[in-house]
């Protein structure tokens, strides 16, 4: 019999080990797809390397791509470490990118020292006040946080698709579907080539950081994540930490939403995301919550996000071979997790006595 133990807590080292033979394991079983279908698996790799990091405009691509991701993937993060499973950073992102375009459509004349942070601000509480709806749901009526967030998604897409179409439609585009652009004054600036927003990604990893792990609110965060009765019996409010935490974590992927808006279209679009809000949540969970630990996974994830866009116009590759690529590798770390919870047993059937 095979009998499925719980393990105890791994030591950093087996932790380490477990996630390095999965990715060696994924890209032996990538290698061999790659084979399969008649490519160089070593010349497919060395080309995503090279997509991602071969010249320094794909450096800044690949950074661009980090940006939203990590900052994302802090805000999922801060949800998953009380147990709320927050699917919704896709909705939460367009709310808090909506809410920055209005802010740029209706006050154009201020200057870029008032603009920026009040879009900033905007797209926070648009964030936050999005991921609210199933926080309050969920305390109120025992909803399932994972359906509501998941649906609000599509509501908020939707959404952006009717402005897009409709109200904010730019009547100087000659009968296209698309929102005017942002004044210069909205417009994140730009350090050493890239737009600021990896300088905000830093101090928000930071920020996060302290607040989980140096905090009495991150440590309420960590009890009630453990278990909410223990959390009630210390007497900790816990639908107000949720409340507050879910708004934090809302308000952060709202952010992100800004910035990409600001900083890469300078306008607002339904295809805004390109599915990244999807992402942060693989991102983070990959990272174990751990803030700087996000960092370094979304910066590697968009490097295999940028690469695998490379190889499709460099060696004539399908996309859909790209995402299988990415799945494949995904599908082997994400399965490690379960090899560092859990060990199966090996038992011999006793035989029965005559």
């Amino acid at each position: 019999m095979i009998q499925i133990v719980k393990r105890s807590d791994p030591s950093k080292s087996q932790d380490l080990l477990t996630r390095l033979l999965a990715v060696l394991c994924a890209l032996v079983c990538a290698s061999l797809l790659m084979a399969a279908l008649g490519y160089n698996p070593f010349k497919v790799f060395g080309n995503i390397f090279i997509g991602s990091t071969g010249t320094v405009h794909r450096i800044r691509e690949t950074i661009n791509k980090t940006i939203p991701l990590a900052t994302l993937s802090l805000g999922v993060a801060v949800a998953f470490k009380m147990k709320f499973w927050n699917i919704g950073a896709e909705g939460q992102f367009y709310m808090g990118a909506m809410a920055a375009a209005w802010v740029a459509f209706n006050f154009n004349r201020l200057p870029m020292i008032i603009m920026l942070p009040f879009m900033f601000c905007a797209a926070m509480l648009f964030g936050g006040l999005w991921a609210l709806i199933p926080a309050f749901l969920k305390s109120k009526f025992k909803t399932s946080e994972i359906l509501v967030t998941l649906m609000l998604n599509y509501v908020a897409v939707k959404w952006i698709t009717y402005l897009q179409y409709g109200p904010w439609k730019d009547p100087k585009a000659a009968g296209f579907a698309k929102m005017p652009k942002f004044v210069s004054a909205a417009v994140l600036p730009k350090v050493f080539g890239i737009h600021i927003g990896w300088i905000i990604v830093l101090v928000l990893t930071i920020l996060v950081h302290i607040m989980l792990n140096k905090t009495k609110f991150g440590y309420q965060i960590s009890v009630i994540g453990e278990s909410e009765y223990t959390a009630r019996y210390a007497g900790i409010s816990v639908t107000k930490i949720t409340l507050i935490a879910v708004i934090i974590g809302g308000g952060l992927c709202g952010v992100a939403g800004f910035m990409q808006a600001s900083a890469i279209e300078r306008s607002l679009t339904d295809q805004l995301s390109a599915g990244l809000g999807f992402t942060s949540v693989i991102t983070a969970w990959l990272a174990r919550l751990s803030a700087p630990a996000i960092v370094v996974v979304s910066f590697l994830f968009a490097s295999l996000l940028q690469g695998s866009a490379y190889i499709q116009t460099a060696m004539q590759i399908p996309s859909a071979v790209a995402e299988v690529l990415q799945g494949i590798i995904l599908f082997f770390v994400l399965g490690s997790e379960f090899f560092l919870n859990y060990k199966l047993v090996m038992h011999k059937k006793e035989k029965e006595a005559a």
